[in-house]
């Protein structure tokens, strides 16, 4: 419901809650890693997805959201082997390797 009206802002306060409340799901993390994104809270993003990777380290969604997190941030150095690792793993990349 957030997501579709686009408050990306009260879809993290939600989902920051229910990531607190049990951080094994990577389903909820990755929304709220999304919200953060979608809020241009960069550098939480960065923190959820690293903390996805960790538990699964070859998450596609997660690799590629990490990597146009840091080129936003502008990191593209930081970026480009997050990004080629989506690709090999599948991710739509949107064209870019």
């Amino acid at each position: 419901m957030f997501f579709e009206a686009k408050d990306f802002t009260a879809a993290a306060r939600i989902l920051r809650g229910l990531v607190d409340a049990d951080p094994r799901p990577v389903a909820p993390r990755l929304l709220l890693a999304r919200a953060y994104y979608h809020s241009a809270q960069l550098r939480r993003a960065e923190t959820e997805l690293r903390a996805v990777l960790e538990h699964d380290p070859v998450e596609e969604y997660a690799r590629l959201m990490l990597g146009r997190t840091l080129e936003r941030q502008g990191r593209p150095a930081e970026a480009a082997p997050h990004l080629r690792i989506a690709a090999a793993l599948g991710a739509d990349t949107g064209g870019r390797d």
